[in-house]
């Protein structure tokens, strides 16, 4: 056996970098962008925060089974390792193929374009090119920071969680300290009526809410580098999960106090138009400088967490030897650290056809979803003697409730959206001939 074969991930990451992980995973720009949709599906700002709440609560849900599966196998690659011990080595490997086909690395993509091309510009006017340009350095400096230790990625995310978390604070302090607004618009709507039926408008609303508090999840593919990961990872995710709820909540309150429901519902930079409320024109600047660290900080929880994945795939033999590799001197994954890097790079490039092939994996992304929360009630009755040192509270209730709200989502998107639901079915199927291939090449020989 070799060296390599031999070499193992340190085991370095606290408890507050896992919920630094959570935090700066979750709050990347979608609370600077999703108010607008639930304002015009809802209308009433009662029911904005509703929903704030009611998916805050989902997401809880779902931490809260992620937790006790990550406890009971503290191992590289999260969910992907439960997908496997549930159902078997096909459906954990079409996870972790959507996951690195489209799902993460166009994540980093789009970041990584949205941050040279919408937000930059704002202090450094720049040619398409140099958009470009910076987009691909952005990944790459992503990359470096990763490839030499996983402790210089976590202090980086550690960093950027603070700069954000401490920046979307002042915000809403700004916000409430000098925007002299209206304690009335958290219960008058300003004319906002939602769209259609109630019940489906929430639902509406709920989807948006949902992607705002997207990453949560990708704290547990690092499972096998982390502290005490029996307690870490339940409690990590926990606390990071509560203080995006709460974030979320205030700043929500924020835009109210200064714009009633029926202004957000048609603005497209609610956070830029609150703050210019309160403290003038600087207040642009101010918010595209919190978005920019806000970016980065969801980016790099790419780096730190997904190529645990594809370096566990690698391992079990279904996917290629080398992705496996750590490296000699700062053990990290570093093979996969690049090939997240490349496939991003190349995706940021011709996002254009990111964002089309992202429209088509919503639908299987919340199956997997719902199908790895499911694995909590699977693996209970399939291994009863799995060592379960933190038990999902308010089982089996509140996994039953995360599952049938991924379910929802999927379904919608089938009813909604049937050709992409479809396309994206067809997306994730295409990973089957890969994985007979390389199991039956023998990849681990």
């Amino acid at each position: 056996m070799s060296a390599t074969e031999t070499r193992s991930l340190p085991r370095v990451l606290s408890l507050w970098d896992i919920v630094s992980l959570v935090v700066g995973g979750v709050i990347g720009s979608g609370i600077f962008l999703v108010p607008k949709d639930m304002a015009a599906a809802v209308g009433g700002p009662l029911l904005i925060l509703a929903v704030w709440v009611a998916g805050g609560l989902l997401s809880m849900f779902g931490a809260l089974s992620f937790g006790e599966l990550g406890a009971s196998m503290p191992e590289a690659g999260g969910a992907y390792v439960y997908l496997r011990e549930a159902y078997g080595p096909v459906v954990s490997f079409l996870f972790g193929w959507t996951l690195f086909l489209v799902i993460d690395s166009g994540a980093v993509a789009t970041l990584a374009v949205a941050f040279s091309s919408k937000y930059l510009p704002h202090f450094f006017p720049m040619t398409p090119v140099v958009q470009h340009v910076v987009a691909v350095v952005f990944i790459l400096f992503l990359v470096t920071m990763n490839y030499i230790g996983v402790r210089s990625g976590a202090n980086l995310q550690n960093v950027l969680t603070a700069i954000k978390f401490i920046g979307l604070v002042g915000v809403c302090a700004a916000i409430f300290i000098f925007g002299k607004g209206n304690t009335a618009n958290f219960v008058q709507s300003g004319g906002a009526t939602a769209s259609g039926g109630m019940l489906g408008a929430f639902g509406v609303a709920l989807v948006a809410s949902l992607w705002a508090y997207k990453g949560w999840e990708a704290a547990t593919y690092s499972g096998g580098e982390m502290k005490n990961p029996q307690r870490t990872l339940p409690w990590g995710i926990l606390i990071g999960s509560v203080i995006c709820v709460v974030l979320y909540v205030i700043a929500q309150l924020a835009y109210l106090f200064v714009l009633p429901a029926s202004q957000i519902a048609v603005s497209d930079r609610i956070a830029a138009q609150a703050m210019e409320i309160a403290v003038g024109g600087i207040g642009a600047s101010i918010i595209s400088f919190i978005i920019l660290f806000s970016i980065m900080g969801a980016a790099n929880q790419n780096f730190v967490c997904s190529p645990r994945v594809y370096y566990a795939m690698a391992k079990d033999g279904v996917l290629f030897n080398k992705l496996s590799a750590i490296h000699p001197k700062y053990l990290t994954p570093h093979v996969s650290i690049l090939a997240l890097g490349a496939w991003s790079i190349i995706l940021a490039l011709f996002s254009g056809t990111f964002e089309q092939l992202f429209t088509y994996v919503v639908f299987g992304q919340w199956l997997f979803f719902g199908l790895t929360v499911a694995a909590v009630i699977v693996l209970r009755k399939k291994r009863p003697d799995l060592p379960r040192p933190y038990k999902t509270w308010g089982y089996p209730f509140t996994p039953v409730i995360f599952i049938l709200a991924s379910l929802y989502i999927a379904v919608n998107a089938l009813i909604s959206q049937p050709l992409n639901a479809l396309a994206g079915l067809g997306l994730i199927l295409l990973g089957l001939p890969v994985y007979f291939l390389v199991k039956g090449r023998g990849s681990r020989g």
